[in-house]
């Protein structure tokens, strides 16, 4: 399968303030602030829902087709995504803008004061999927994840327009959404993609219930935290697939991309809902024990021995073979 990948592309800028903010705040002057912090340390990470998806499937040995906007200081973030299996051909570079950014600042109370900077990516909405396919030959899915909200609805648009499968996935950008815009975005997907407290906006926002929604998508897809995740088909039993053991619980950041680039994956292999589904799990568990969305290692005996403990020997043989 040629799976695309659209959705934000942007580094994170995190520092750490050994301090406190409220130390620094004045309750009589909050009107008028004007603070500066000194801070420890600048760790920057490669990010964005796009770059991450296609970054985990990358790992698993997929050629994923990143679809989104960056800005002119892409190159070394590009040269990155090249060496890890991503084509990158069809990201949008901005002749103007610098690739988004969220710039964020943690003092040692964990409390957080941070900015987003949208940039390069509010370009997303001048990219035609029909260039994307023609450049590939063709499209076989296109997972529509959460970026600059009118590139959103234009590929959903542009993919029922010429009958492309796609999934939804708006993730984050679901709180800016109306429920209009999410009707348009959700209606005739292959897959959609949720949390368990999204899956609840979305029904809240839409006015549609379980039921109807069900009856609109081919399959919705809920992951449940730690308990894993849940697929449902209109008239069919749910499928119920659980996290495998993970060694320590670092950072959850990223973990839903894992999840998605495993399930992805999995379906480009040909394999069992299920299945794509445990694919999907044991690399977010790779996820969640690292510090970054994009800094894991896949070690692929390590990966089938993990993944034989938690699915069993008749899951791992089936992976196995595709996996190599």
């Amino acid at each position: 399968m040629r799976i695309a990948v659209t959705g934000s592309i942007a580094t994170d800028h995190l520092m750490t303030f050994p301090g406190r903010f409220a130390d620094q705040l004045v309750a009589d002057q909050l009107h008028t602030v004007s603070l500066s912090f000194l801070v420890d340390n600048l760790d920057i990470r490669r990010g964005g829902v796009g770059p991450n998806i296609c970054f985990g499937m990358g790992q698993l040995g997929g050629n994923p087709i990143l679809v989104g906007a960056a800005g002119y200081d892409f190159d070394e973030y590009r040269a990155w995504l090249d060496r890890h299996g991503v084509d990158t051909g069809s990201v949008r570079i901005s002749e103007v803008l610098h690739t988004a950014r969220f710039v964020c600042t943690t003092d040692k109370d964990h409390n957080q004061i941070g900015s987003f900077y949208t940039g390069a990516m509010s370009e997303a909405r001048q990219i035609e999927l029909k260039a994307v396919a023609d450049r590939v030959g063709g499209l076989d899915l296109v997972l529509i994840g959460a970026d600059d909200p009118e590139a959103m609805l234009r590929h959903t648009e542009e993919c029922k327009t010429r009958g492309i499968p796609f999934a939804a996935d708006f993730s984050q950008q679901i709180a800016r959404m109306d429920g209009d815009e999410i009707r348009t975005l959700l209606d005739g997907a292959t897959y959609l993609f949720s949390n368990e407290y999204e899956k609840g906006l979305i029904e809240s926002k839409t006015g549609w219930s379980d039921e109807e929604i069900l009856g609109r998508v081919g399959h919705r897809v809920t992951t449940l935290g730690s308990r894993g995740v849940r697929i449902e088909r209109a008239g069919e039993e749910s499928i119920e697939v659980g996290c495998a053991e993970e060694d320590a619980k670092v950072d959850p950041t990223g973990v839903g991309d894992a999840f998605r680039a495993g399930f992805l994956t999995g379906l480009s292999w040909g394999v069992s809902l299920e299945r794509a589904a445990q694919v999907g799990c044991m690399l977010a568990t790779l996820v969640i024990e690292t510090l970054g969305t994009q800094e894991y290692t896949l070690r692929r005996a390590n990966f089938m021995e993990r993944f034989t403990k938690a699915y069993g020997d008749v899951a791992a043989a089936e992976v196995q073979s595709h996996l190599g």
